[in-house]
């Protein structure tokens, strides 16, 4: 029996790739096995997505904001792995700064007969659906009028909402203790560039403020994070940095009452776990867009702000205004808000 195979791209980070958990349902939906080719930063998220049943990793120097040189037998490698996958089509996701029409080169030239994409550019041959979208439209609706786009739908009883692949695994340390409320509040103060990041010194203060107000308060953070994680848990928090692998970070804001975080992956993981999100939200990109999708939600920071739909990673403006201005009353009064949503 021959088997319909999709492949889904998108080739950024963890947050860009959660948001196309309904395109992948809905792909899934209509293939027999799904690729989803991700870049490094995205790979571990991809492996999250229920419908996904393969993930190839390549890194994009087209699209990575780190990206590395262009390489012709990295591309030419790229193409004999597309190649011995064999797809009988793929579904190029991309944001809409990103054009999709390298992407869709190399595809065709490792023989991917069907190509679908939103592209404001002409793709001449290169794509075989060029759709076209409302780009106020929040990115997994996006993401996922594409897959219609392809002929590709989400199945009958699919809310259309981010998701994880269950179940999740076991957390450890155990966030919980027998003398303690059953809910718990997850700060995650890093962000992906530095013109998302509250302040670590209004992350410590909401830690204090959360602690005040009876709250158990989990720092989270990569690996690379632990100094920051440690500063900002103090001696009230439960600092966490560096310790949890993406499944067991998702596990942990499963269980929480709400989550405290910038624009950043793991404000979409806590969204794809349905916790409610505290977004300190930098209005470097829009909202409207990249707000935490699904989930009951607090906007924390001046979205009319001078930085406003710069796509800055550095902060143009002296001082960081937009999240500045925000408190740690501000916080705890928002956590109280979604935690009775």
């Amino acid at each position: 029996m021959v088997r319909r195979t999709v492949l889904v791209a998108r080739l950024d980070s963890v947050g860009d790739v959660l948001v196309q958990g309904p395109l992948v349902r809905a792909v899934a939906a209509g293939a027999d096995r799904v690729v989803f080719l991700a870049g490094p930063a995205g790979a571990e998220a991809a492996r999250l997505l229920p419908g996904v049943d393969e993930v190839e990793t390549w890194a994009c120097p087209w699209i990575l904001g780190d990206p590395p040189p262009v390489d012709p037998a990295d591309l030419a490698a790229l193409t004999e792995r597309i190649r011995a996958l064999a797809p009988d089509e793929a579904v190029v996701s991309t944001s809409f700064h990103q054009s999709p029409l390298p992407l869709a080169l190399v595809l065709r030239t490792a023989g991917v007969p069907r190509i679908s994409a939103i592209s404001v550019d002409y793709p001449g041959s290169l794509l075989d659906v060029r759709h076209r979208v409302d780009d106020d439209l929040p990115e997994p609706e996006r993401a996922l009028s594409l897959a219609r786009a392809a002929g590709f739908d989400l199945p009958a009883g699919d809310d259309g909402r981010l998701a994880v692949r269950r179940p999740l695994p076991p957390v450890a340390p155990e966030p919980r203790g027998p003398d303690l409320p059953p809910g718990y509040v997850v700060v995650h103060p890093g962000a992906s560039v530095p013109a998302r990041a509250w302040p670590a010194h209004r992350c410590a203060e909401a830690v204090e403020a959360l602690a005040d107000a009876g709250h158990r308060v989990l720092v989270t953070g990569g690996p690379g994070e632990r100094a920051l994680t440690a500063a900002v848990a103090g001696t009230r928090g439960v600092d966490l940095g560096g310790a949890l692998g993406l499944a067991e970070l998702a596990a942990l804001l499963d269980g929480a009452a709400a989550v405290v975080v910038g624009n950043t992956g793991p404000a979409h993981l806590a969204a794809a776990v349905g916790t409610p999100v505290v977004s300190l939200f930098s209005p470097v990109v829009p909202a409207a867009r990249w707000a935490p999708y699904g989930v009951p939600t607090v906007l924390l920071g001046d979205q009319e702000a001078p930085c406003r739909l710069t796509r800055a990673r550095e902060c143009p403006v002296p001082g960081h205004p937009c999240l500045t201005s925000v408190t740690a009353d501000d916080v705890v009064a928002a956590v109280e808000k979604v935690g009775s949503a």
